[in-house]
């Protein structure tokens, strides 16, 4: 692969980017919250033609800014999407925007990857990227944070730049533009993990900074103070707009996600460590050479280093854990793991007898969980007495159809981990690179024949049913249970009741329609007003008398 990438190599991942990122884009229902939540909320701009304010059911939503938000519209926009002559589906179109990040992901890291180390290096962190599984899945979603990530890599990689030449302040300057963007994407998180990266790179570099202690301060203040302008300026033009609240509101939100298990997402410390132990799989295992190892010879390694361990500790810290807070560690570690690789290209470097141990029990394990998931879903009986949550028994009953070949990816997959670390010499250069290939390839095929038979057990049938009710002159919502489905699938106009509000009407000006769980409460389920029209794998389906 290197060869064949050293002629044309920024033609090289463009292509391999498009290839793995943009067919899966339309292949599922976008998942409810995250993706339809940024979704609805770019719909909703064109709506209402506000591009200022962010919005959930046509209320000002403090919960994130706006910039992802902004691309998504441009891509509804560009595509067409709302309209009779869409180019593409708006599945397609809302992960779109992750696509070409994705892309420009791989040419950004190859680029830094040849510039500090070599050609070689460079195509190899691009292809650690690629081939790990998390950062492959998410560059086809509607989430907000491989964009998030990139623009506080791209701060933490112009700060460096700086911290090498302090002439260059232009530097400084763009890593505030950075950072400030990134506030843009998803708050002021972005401006904390870059300084606390650098408050931890001077720490440990204390001997070099203490020698330019104020040129180094100078930079970091007109970094942080350019990223502040650009958070500034929008939440003040949005407290001008809705008043002082929603400020209040945002903060407020920022300070329970980090002191609270919010939305029932309180995991144990570990929890990162473990989800990028799986989640980074097969790069991650390699990569722990030199996350471990204490101290770095090349000064933006060490920035690679710090940053890892400083997004590491945080949310290990932080009360609420989702797999996404973590994701930020995604670019050090196919870094570190760009390193083992180029040193067992060159001879030197091999894995340890443990860590290729723990590469079997790992892989083993995901071929294990890979299959399955196809074989559950193509045999619910023998698994249904197994399962006492009534909700996920009726989302089991979905008649979603299998072809049957589904559980061999996993299958293979296992066959490949096997095949790398057999022999008496274990995991080699060639075989972990055969073994990133077809890796690259089952993550590709996973996301594209079975994530969507997934998502036809959780979500499919309301969704289904709200696509059905678009375009009538009805009321649709959803009662008992947190979603943004009906409001995205449903194109709910504004204006509209809420649901319980509706609900507790004595009478409707159209007809209404609610949704629940099969375990919502009984005040929900019995409620006076309410006449059960069907009942369907998990859901409850109600139309208002």
């Amino acid at each position: 692969m290197i060869s064949h990438c050293k002629r044309y190599p920024h033609l090289c991942w463009i292509f391999l980017g498009g290839l793995f990122f943009l067919p899966n884009l339309g292949a599922s229902h976008l998942f409810d919250w995250d993706e339809i939540n940024f979704a609805e909320s770019a719909r909703e701009m064109i709506v209402s033609q506000d591009f200022l304010s962010v919005q959930i059911n046509f209320l000002p939503f403090w919960e994130k800014p706006p910039l992802f938000i902004w691309l998504q519209a441009l891509s509804f926009m560009f595509f067409g999407t709302f309209t009779e002559h869409a180019w593409t589906s708006m599945e397609f179109a809302a992960r779109f925007p992750n696509a070409m990040v994705g892309i420009s992901t791989l040419l950004i890291i190859f680029n830094l990857g040849k510039k500090f180390f070599s050609d070689n290096f460079g195509h190899l962190w691009a292809f650690s990227y690629l081939a790990a599984i998390t950062p492959h899945v998410y560059a086809s979603s509607g989430i907000i944070d491989p964009l998030f990530n990139l623009f506080i890599f791209l701060g933490i990689y112009y700060f460096a730049e700086y911290y090498a030449d302090s002439s260059r302040i232009k530097n400084a300057f763009l890593s505030g533009v950075m950072i400030g963007l990134g506030m843009l994407t998803k708050g002021p998180v972005a401006l904390l993990l870059w300084g606390l990266t650098l408050l931890v790179f001077g720490i440990l570099h204390r001997k070099q900074v203490l020698n330019r202690f104020y040129i180094l301060l100078k930079g970091a203040i007109l970094s942080a103070v350019l990223a502040c302008l650009f958070f500034v300026s929008w939440y003040g033009l949005i407290a001008l707009k809705f008043g002082t609240g929603i400020i209040e509101d945002f903060f407020a939100y920022q300070i329970r996600l980090l002191t609270t298990g919010d939305a029932g997402h309180g995991q144990p410390f570990y929890y990162h460590a473990l989800v990028l132990l799986l989640g980074c799989f097969p790069i991650s295992i390699v990569a722990l050479n030199r996350i471990l190892v204490k101290k770095e010879s090349m000064a933006f390694a060490s920035w690679m280093k710090v940053l890892f361990w400083v997004v590491l500790i945080l949310f290990s810290l932080v009360k609420t854990k989702i797999v996404h807070y973590s994701s930020m560690c995604w670019l050090p570690i196919t870094f570190f793991s760009a390193q083992i690789l180029v040193g067992w290209y060159e001879g030197n470097m091999p894995l340890s007898r443990v860590k290729t141990v723990l590469f079997v029990i790992i892989g083993l394990l995901l071929g294990l969980i890979f299959t399955l998931v196809p074989l559950i879903g193509e045999n619910p009986n023998l698994f249904l007495p197994y399962i006492q949550d009534g909700f996920v028994r009726g989302n089991l009953q979905s008649p979603v159809a299998w072809d049957g070949f589904e559980k061999w990816i996993g299958v293979i997959w296992a066959a490949v981990i096997i095949y790398s670390a057999w022999g008496k010499n274990g995991l080699s250069f060639r075989k972990f690179l055969i073994c990133m290939v077809i890796c690259v390839c089952l993550i590709f095929a996973y996301s594209r024949y079975v994530v969507p038979k997934i998502e036809g057990y959780t979500q499919a049938t309301p969704i289904d049913f709200y696509i059905a009710k678009s375009g009538q002159k009805v009321y649709v919502e959803t009662v008992g249970f947190k979603s943004f489905a009906h409001l995205l699938y449903f194109q709910k106009q504004a204006g509209s009741p809420t649901g319980e509000e509706l609900m507790n009407r004595s009478s409707v000006d159209r007809p209404a329609f609610f949704v629940m769980k099969s375990d919502a409460e009984d005040r929900f389920k019995y409620h006076p007003n309410l006449i059960l029209i069907n009942e369907e794998n998990g859901f409850l389906f109600y139309k208002h008398r």
